[in-house]
């Protein structure tokens, strides 16, 4: 059986190595830097998920915890006005913790939008309709926060993903940029008529 609630702070950690997972490897080595690696960096985001004013809070993640109470899948998402608000967290302990500065990255996202920063389901429980739910449920809960609008970036190179949001009713509306890849913005905009 499968549930979608609220994320909690106990969770930080199995939030964080979602996320990694959604960012990449190599992306994560990136931010830490070789001297830190991933360890180093699943400890800062663990850190982060712990946070009330951070981009990764658990208040802005959504868990699909299994029979068990396990989480097999999250959806973090916040407002894209905020971003650059909750970016600051990441800025500072990314300075403080590997010595390295990020306030110059390129914005994801803007005001308008419910921007899913981070979607991801456990490697032994894909295939399943997880990802699908979890994005299901950050619409209903852009709905609930009156955003007309849920964004996204999705891989240029990873067709399988941005076949999964066209099923949920994402549209493309432009090109970006993001860590050095070329990105697509999809989003599921409200009033649509695959609005259901």
């Amino acid at each position: 059986m499968l549930t979608i609630e609220q994320a909690q702070p106990s969770q930080a950690a199995d939030i964080a190595r979602l996320i990694m997972e959604a960012m990449n490897h190599d992306c994560c080595l990136y931010f830490a830097g070789e001297t830190h690696g991933l360890m180093g960096f699943h400890q800062l985001m663990t850190h982060l998920v712990g946070r009330t004013d951070s981009q990764y809070s658990y208040l802005n993640t959504l868990v699909a915890l299994d029979a068990a109470g396990k989480v097999i899948g999250i959806c973090t998402s916040y407002d894209g006005a905020e971003l650059r608000r909750l970016r600051t967290a990441f800025v500072q302990s990314c300075l403080e913790w590997f010595g390295r500065d990020f306030s110059d990255m390129d914005d994801e996202t803007a005001a308008g939008e419910l921007y899913v920063d981070s979607l991801a389901v456990d490697a032994h429980h894909r295939g399943q309709g997880i990802a699908k739910a979890l994005l299901k449920a950050t619409i209903l809960r852009a709905s609930r926060l009156s955003l007309p609008a849920v964004g996204l970036l999705v891989d240029k190179g990873n067709p399988k993903a941005e076949k999964l949001y066209h099923d949920v009713g994402f549209r493309y509306v432009g090109d970006n940029q993001w860590g050095g890849h070329a990105m697509k913005h999809l989003q599921y905009v409200f009033g649509d008529e695959h609005d259901a």
